[in-house]
């Protein structure tokens, strides 16, 4: 069972940057995807972007697409989130997700999930 624990959230103003850890508790972690969800309040949780297994393949959703980079470091088991540019619009609870050998940004594809770590953007 993969254990997962993000840090790094907090306020910024927009414009500014943040950088979101997710520290994995696993073996293999090389065969992981880790993912970035998303979640605002009454709203449901979205896809921000992937870091797969398969060569380090990134996706990112469209809105955060040029302005975040996801990384990992296999030896360390943690991957990053890297927030530039943030607008309020990126105001949200963020997760990190991961499972063995997927490729996906659907979250009921993953089993395991962080606790989440909020991140507030102001105008």
């Amino acid at each position: 069972q993969a254990q997962l624990v993000e840090s790094g959230g907090g306020s910024v103003q927009a414009g500014g940057s943040l950088r979101l850890s997710c520290a994995a508790s696993v073996d293999r972690f090389n065969i992981y995807t880790v993912a970035w969800f998303r979640q605002a309040p009454g709203e449901e949780r979205v896809f921000v972007g992937y870091i797969s297994w398969r060569n380090g393949f990134t996706l990112y959703a469209d809105s955060v697409k040029g302005r975040f980079t996801i990384s990992r470091d296999n030896e360390k088991a943690t991957v990053w989130l890297q927030m530039n540019s943030l607008k309020p619009e990126d105001t949200a609870m963020y997760y990190c997700a991961s499972d063995e050998w997927i490729m996906t940004t659907f979250p009921n594809d993953y089993r395991h999930w962080g606790q989440g770590t909020q991140v507030t953007v102001s105008s």
